[in-house]
């Protein structure tokens, strides 16, 4: 008997706090804890500060690693050389290279391919962190890439 009320109480404990929601870093990750996202990259890059601030906002947290050479990172993680960017970012053990949205990475945390990781090869007008006010943004893809280098499109950005 004292059994089943332990279970009762921990199903009603569950209840409870699905029925308060969860925090913005435990729902942008999916994964119902917060998972700090490690951001490599130059410490003179505005436009990686303006990414890593965008995905904060997203409810992110992100930890900052400012190197001077950040092309020991990228070959450490696989990054293709035809995939790279400006920086590049760790997260449950996927590499989430360039101004790569949200939307990507949530997917990416939610389906869990068998790849390293995706990236916005480039720096792309328009795509996070790259917003120019009065400049048209440029269509862009992420892409996906696994340690052999191949690659294949994720998702297509064609404002």
């Amino acid at each position: 008997m004292r059994h089943i009320k332990l279970i009762m109480i921990g199903l009603l404990a569950g209840l409870l706090l699905a029925a308060c929601g969860t925090p913005a870093a435990e729902q942008a990750t999916g994964a119902g804890t917060t998972q700090v996202m490690t951001v490599y990259k130059s410490p003179t890059c505005g436009c990686c500060t303006d990414w890593v601030s965008y995905v904060e906002e997203h409810g992110y947290t992100v930890t900052v690693e400012e190197v001077p050479n950040i092309a020991p990172i990228k070959a450490e993680h696989k990054v293709p050389t035809s995939m790279q960017s400006c920086h590049t970012a760790i997260l449950d053990g996927y590499v989430i290279e360039g101004h790569v949205p949200v939307a990507d990475i949530e997917r990416l945390l939610a389906e869990r391919p068998d790849v390293v990781g995706i990236a916005v090869p480039g720096m792309p007008l328009g795509s996070p962190g790259m917003e120019v006010d009065g400049v048209d943004p440029q269509p862009f893809d992420v892409v996906t890439f696994d340690a052999a280098g191949t690659t294949e499109v994720f998702s297509s950005y064609h404002q």
